[in-house]
């Protein structure tokens, strides 16, 4: 079978190519390969660019997209990306603009400068599940309108890691455009398959005697928390009996005090170590990690979930083949 061929923008370490790839292990059950190979992947942040090289069998290329040219990114059957949201709040500008005068604000205007050029079969785009209501509702509009005028045909639909064998709760919308339209009768958005019997945080977790010191919190933390707790509107330890809280790239500067998830076991309370962040968002342990606790709490917080993305690229390729065969 031939492989399609992906390129990957805003790649970071590598959750969702990872997900595309398939041919891992996690919590017990095996994700099969898929008939993918991810023949380029950019991204600006040299330590996610790191990571990712010490797991796949191509360099991530350590660039800014605003300085790559179309030309550059060779051609290919699926793009991928979950591109920065960071400056969406310029976007419901009069009149409507995707703020051009903000690098950031704009990063989705070059995934459509690469969707125009190289005109692939598919794009894959993922972002917070915030990005609906941005700006009072009318940022999404506008992204999705601009993604249309590059010639595809999108469907959207938020989806919830916890549904997938994932153990946190962690909403994002993936957006799904195909460049021929037939391609829309055979693709199906992924069907729950934990929507009721969620697996459990305690899946995840190691044992206490094998956790340092150091990911402990100072009586000096917990009791500053105490002292607050009034004012705060989450509970944040989280229950091992349930999916995790959403982890997040914040988990570098973790706090008590913040809507970080942490732990308290045994009337201690401590955060997360990055291997079971890694965990968390569904990394086998084969996948291999390096650098200090916040870059990989960084990487790995950005990351997209690779059983979610396993499950959304099976339904991708299916249709995919059924109008290219």
């Amino acid at each position: 079978m031939k492989l399609m061929r992906v390129s990957s923008l805003f790649t970071g370490c590598g959750g969702l190519d990872l997900g595309m790839q398939g041919g891992f292990e996690y919590l017990s059950r095996k994700y099969s390969k898929n008939p993918v190979k991810i023949i380029y992947a950019l991204d600006l942040d040299k330590n996610a660019c790191d990571l990712f090289n010490k797991n796949f069998d191509i360099e991530c290329k350590n660039k800014d997209i605003l300085e790559v040219s179309e030309n550059e990114i060779p051609e290919h059957d699926i793009l991928t990306g979950g591109f920065p949201c960071q400056s969406f709040s310029r976007i419901a500008q009069n009149p409507p603009g995707l703020g051009f005068d903000d690098g950031r604000g704009r990063l989705v205007l070059e995934m459509c400068r690469i969707l125009k050029k190289r005109r692939p079969k598919c794009f894959i785009a993922e972002n917070v599940k915030g990005l609906l209501s941005a700006n009072k509702r009318h940022a999404f509009p506008l992204i999705i309108q601009n993604l249309q005028a590059c010639g595809y045909h999108i469907v959207y639909k938020v989806l919830n890691a916890s549904d997938y064998g994932v153990p946190q709760k962690r909403e994002r919308i993936f957006i799904v455009g195909f460049r021929n339209k037939k391609c829309l009768k055979y693709f199906t958005f992924p069907a729950p398959e934990t929507s009721i019997d969620k697996v459990p945080l305690s899946k995840v977790l190691f044992p206490e005697e094998e956790i340092d010191s150091k990911y402990y919190f100072s009586e000096r933390a917990v009791a500053g928390m105490k002292k607050v707790r009034n004012k705060m509107n989450k509970g944040r330890a989280q229950d091992p009996s349930k999916p995790c809280n959403t982890v997040n790239a914040h988990l570098a500067k973790v706090s008590l005090n913040s809507t970080d998830p942490v732990l308290k076991i045994n009337g201690k309370y401590r955060q997360f170590i990055p291997r079971e962040v890694a965990r968390i968002q569904s990394f086998p342990d084969h996948f291999k990690l390096s650098g200090s606790d916040a870059v990989q709490f960084r990487a790995l917080g950005n990351a997209v979930p690779p059983v979610v993305m396993w499950h959304l690229t099976k339904k991708v390729i299916y249709a995919l083949r059924q109008v290219y065969s």
